[in-house]
């Protein structure tokens, strides 16, 4: 299929979507901008920040895009292209921006309340204490997940050949690889610089905005200024550790940042990371349309099921759960939620930041598997994400195949994209890594009210939630990498959105709203996280004797089934108590 058909296609339909279907999700919510906002009400001015609309945006964007949705869709594209394109346009337009938007506007709603906090209103306390405890479960594994996949990427190396760069090339350090002796580019230091310049310059441009009141227009010029400085010194200064190392000093950064106040580092580091994804996607879409005029094609097989159901699993429920972000995201409610409704300064944002950074995010996902489809081939796909007996390195299998499509649609020199493609995945790696830190010390903040009346000022601190949450994530992901928690990361995630969707449904349904277009997103979802969960214990992690994830399985299989019960009861009462006033 020709690149540009697919990106003029995606980019049509999003924006009727965008323009009829989030128009009527903001009527059923009853927008309105003279509401003030839970931002303005409360202003503690370390959670409740009310800031600007762009710079709101910049931090859920880049909190819920991280690699999600480039991993997913790259890992699920051995299904074939049409089924990953068709599930992303879907999934994104009737389920992902609906439970996103709906989400926050609850939350508006309910005075900067957390999906949480809105399950205790909705299903009582039996139904919080339980959603809670499979929301740690759940950021517990997108942490795992996201750590291994950050000291994947900051130690990536490409072979020197794929860069089409001769041996006496001196842009890149090269190291010899010890199986086979070929030179291998050392592009993971590259990154590896660029994330630490960008997070020591983080709190810089918060205190610009936030205590100095810069213009965001200057604090955008100043950000591409320390992104620009940051690669060009990455080149001439890469930084290199172990996958071990690594995870030390990222773990550790996450513990900072979750405890500190969100404008000092989190938001202002999103605010920049930003600018990596937004030139990314607007590559990709130029990329696109002149591959297109050129007639460049999509040369990943069109329908792959029956190699991607060997290999994966059966297409439904793998491929669903498998793209992830692509298309749905449970975490996304716990971003949107949890720090985002709590920075909205009107009612109007929650649509456009809601439903609008969802279609966002997929038109990258639209991006990534074209650019893979079009720029990598199919047997270099497979080395790399499926390798035989190797480690499955899907970063670097997005980044090649986002370098060859600039070199082939518009004469980049590939390795500018391939570089270009490393940092896009690792800063929002990160930023969304920080993110879910500082939601899991939230949650656990949550917990401990609900469990004691009056919480020991010990496991109430913010400093003693974040190690629970740092040291659990290290240890997971120390001993699981990517290509083993991925599969049950996806299922907790999407099962999340179900559950969130159900408590949102049970909202409506107490305020007497319309309520369909939540309820059966929800059971659709409901029904593939469940069989993808069942699947993946009784076909993967029993045989493969896993006992931490058979553990992790289990657990999140009980909780979804004893949280559905208890909605299941609480919309009887609703619909009886409905049924007695319309009576009376």
């Amino acid at each position: 299929m020709n690149t540009l058909l697919v990106v003029m296609l995606s980019f049509i339909i999003f924006f009727f979507a965008f323009k009829l279907y989030g128009k009527y999700i903001s009527r059923v919510f009853s927008e309105n901008d003279k509401n003030p906002t839970p931002a303005k009400t409360i202003n503690d001015g370390v959670d409740y920040v009310p800031s600007k609309a762009s710079v709101v945006f910049s931090h859920h964007f880049s909190s819920i895009a991280g690699a999600g949705p480039i991993v997913g869709p790259t890992v699920a594209l051995l299904y074939g292209f049409y089924p990953t394109w068709l599930w992303i346009i879907l999934g994104a337009i009737f389920i992902g921006a609906v439970h996103d938007s709906a989400s926050i506007f609850v939350s508006l709603r309910e005075k900067g309340s957390s999906i949480v906090e809105i399950a205790r209103k909705t299903m009582g306390r039996w139904g919080f204490t339980l959603l809670i405890v499979f929301v740690f479960f759940m950021l517990l594994l997108v942490c795992a997940a996201f750590l291994d996949l950050t000291c994947v990427a900051l130690t990536s190396v490409v072979k020197l050949n794929l860069l089409n760069l001769p041996e006496s090339q001196t842009l890149f350090r090269i190291i010899s690889d010890a199986k086979t002796g070929e030179s291998q580019a050392v592009v993971g230091g590259i990154a590896s610089t660029s994330v630490i310049i960008i997070t020591a310059f983080a709190p810089l441009i918060g205190y610009l905005l936030y205590r100095r009141h810069m213009r965001v227009f200057y604090a955008v010029i100043l950000s591409l200024i320390i992104i620009a400085l940051s690669v060009i010194i990455g080149f001439a200064l890469p930084v290199r550790f172990s996958r071990e190392t690594w995870m030390i000093l990222v773990s550790i950064y996450c513990f900072i940042a979750s405890a500190i106040p969100v404008w000092i580092v989190l938001q202002p580091r999103d605010f920049i990371n930003s600018f990596f994804l937004y030139g990314g996607i607007i590559a990709f879409i130029i990329s696109a349309i002149v591959g297109g005029l050129k007639g460049i094609e999509v040369t990943t097989p069109p329908l792959n099921i029956a190699e991607g159901t060997a290999k994966l699993g059966p297409i439904w429920p793998i491929l669903f759960i498998t793209v992830a972000c692509g298309a749905i995201s449970g975490f996304h409610t716990l971003v949107g939620t949890g720090t985002t409704v709590k920075q909205l300064s009107r009612e109007s944002e929650a649509r456009k930041i809601g439903y609008g950074a969802m279609l966002v995010e997929s038109i990258l996902s639209v991006g990534v598997i074209v650019a893979i489809g079009a720029g990598l081939a199919y047997v270099s796909y497979k080395e790399i994400v499926f390798p035989q007996g190797g480690k499955s390195n899907p970063v670097l299998a997005f980044a090649l195949g986002s370098g060859l499509f600039m070199e082939n649609a518009l004469g980049i020199p590939s390795y500018v994209g391939i570089i270009l493609g490393i940092l896009m995945i690792e800063g929002f790696v990160i930023t969304t890594l920080d993110t879910a830190v500082r939601l899991g010390r939230l949650i656990l903040q949550e917990f401990w009210r609900t469990l004691f009346k009056k919480p020991p000022k010990l496991i109430f601190s913010r400093f003693f939630n974040s190690t629970i949450i740092i040291v659990s994530m290290f240890l997971l992901a120390y001993k699981n990498g990517f290509a083993i928690v991925w599969p049950v990361f996806g299922s907790a995630n999407q099962l999340m959105a179900a559950l969130a969707l159900i408590a949102i449904s049970l909202w409506l349904t107490m305020m007497q709203k319309k309520r369909l277009f939540t309820i059966l997103p929800a059971l659709f979802m409901l029904a593939t996280t469940i069989y993808s969960l069942g699947f993946l214990l009784i076909k993967k992690f029993i045989p493969s004797g896993n006992f931490p994830l058979i553990g992790i399985t289990i657990i999140l299989f009980l909780l979804a089934w004893f949280v559905f019960a208890i909605s299941l009861r609480k919309f009887n009462e609703y619909r009886k108590n409905r049924e007695v006033m319309v009576k009376v």
